[in-house]
């Protein structure tokens, strides 16, 4: 059994990723693990289309006001003219275009900003569709359903791995909707040291959103997992304070993210509470639409996923081509006995009959 799991190339990705992709790297597997690279192959020349498209004048002006917040300290995006700050631009714009019916949040700036310094434009629109589309769906869109469910969720997770701290934040009146979108949202790039978040994406887009879960508990448990760590939080603004400024010591790379991969939390518990916190929901919220069916757990579903896209379109030309394979092949007309009317000089054999009225005329008699 350890030998048949050590030589499943999935665990070894997992495994790899959990390690940490290499910086060399990066811009090559974060594509292929969510699936950005295959669905731009798969529509070759759309990314341009959008970018030529007018967009919405709306969007387009709510997205130049915010593209300088984005990592104004790096050097690709210190230039409004700069590769950084116009490759957002489009990235964004065409997103818009791409999904109209989202639009633009501007928790996604920080996405397409950290996409940007991996890859090019293109590439990163797509890994970004992926992680709208596949890994968070729902999150960018008016109403944060999704969002809204993930919170509740959370919370019953925190109330049973981290008790004290649960109490704690209940007890004092913060909401998860204080802290956790800034973590969720935006993948914790505006959170967290550089390094750490490069980490978190490089396990987040191969084992999906559980991910975040384990990162936002660990937080939790750094800043408010003791009661020496309580101390002196004796209100909203102080707790929030504490869950802002954990000491650095304590994120250390290597050691930080080992402690994210044992938090005990599963797809499985995901699931599980996804359900209860869903059907609670819907009774104090009749107009809840959402539904977490969407969200797929990692790379290992989304490929699992376009491999079956990819059967069904090979069934589907299959089918086509034996369609109309059928409409062009024609019977062979059974012509046994028959007489045909010649017009011209007759190859066969030719038998002069004479017609009723006097008159003649040639016919050819078949066999077969």
């Amino acid at each position: 059994w350890p030998s048949m799991y050590w030589s499943n190339p999935l665990f070894q990705v997992k495994l790899q990723c959990r390690k940490g992709i290499p910086s060399s790297v990066r811009a090559r597997c974060w594509p292929l693990l969510c699936g950005g690279q295959a669905k731009m192959e798969r529509n070759p020349g759309k990314y341009q289309e959008l970018c030529e498209g007018p967009g919405d004048p709306q969007w387009v002006e709510t997205i130049t006001k915010d593209i300088h917040r984005q990592f104004p300290f790096h050097e690709m995006f210190l230039s409004p003219e700069g590769p950084g700050q116009q490759g957002l631009l489009q990235v964004m714009k065409a997103y818009t275009v791409y999904r109209p019916q989202e639009g633009y949040c501007q928790a996604q700036g920080p996405l397409g900003a950290l996409l940007l310094m991996h890859m090019l434009p293109e590439q990163a629109f797509w890994c970004l569709v992926q992680i709208c589309e596949h890994y968070l769906p729902g999150y960018y869109s008016p109403k944060m359903e999704a969002l809204l469910l993930d919170s509740e969720v959370f919370v019953a997770l925190l109330r049973r791995l981290c008790p004290k701290a649960c109490k704690h934040l209940q007890k004092h009146g913060v909401d998860p909707f204080l802290y956790l979108p800034e973590w969720f949202l935006c993948l914790f790039s505006r959170t967290l040291p550089f390094p750490i978040v490069l980490r978190i994406w490089d396990a987040f887009l191969s084992e999906g959103v559980k991910v975040l879960f384990r990162v936002g508990l660990l937080l939790i448990r750094l800043a408010l997992g003791s009661s020496e760590k309580l101390r002196g939080c004796v209100g909203v603004v102080e707790t929030l304070e504490k869950l802002r400024s954990i000491p650095a010591h304590l994120l250390q790379e290597d050691a930080f993210m080992a402690e994210v991969h044992d938090v005990p939390i599963s797809d499985r518990d995901l699931e599980r509470e996804c359900k209860a916190q869903l059907v609670k929901l819907r009774k104090t919220r009749p107009e809840f639409q959402y539904n977490p069916k969407h969200r797929l757990p990692g790379s290992k579903a989304i490929f699992d996923t376009h491999q079956l896209e990819e059967g069904h379109k090979q069934l589907e030309k299959a089918s086509e081509l034996q369609g109309r394979n059928k409409r062009q092949t024609r019977k062979k007309p059974d012509t046994r006995g028959k007489t045909f009317h010649v017009t011209g000089q007759p190859a066969g054999r030719r038998e002069e009959r004479v017609d009723p009225k006097g008159k003649s005329s040639f016919y050819l008699e078949t066999w077969f």
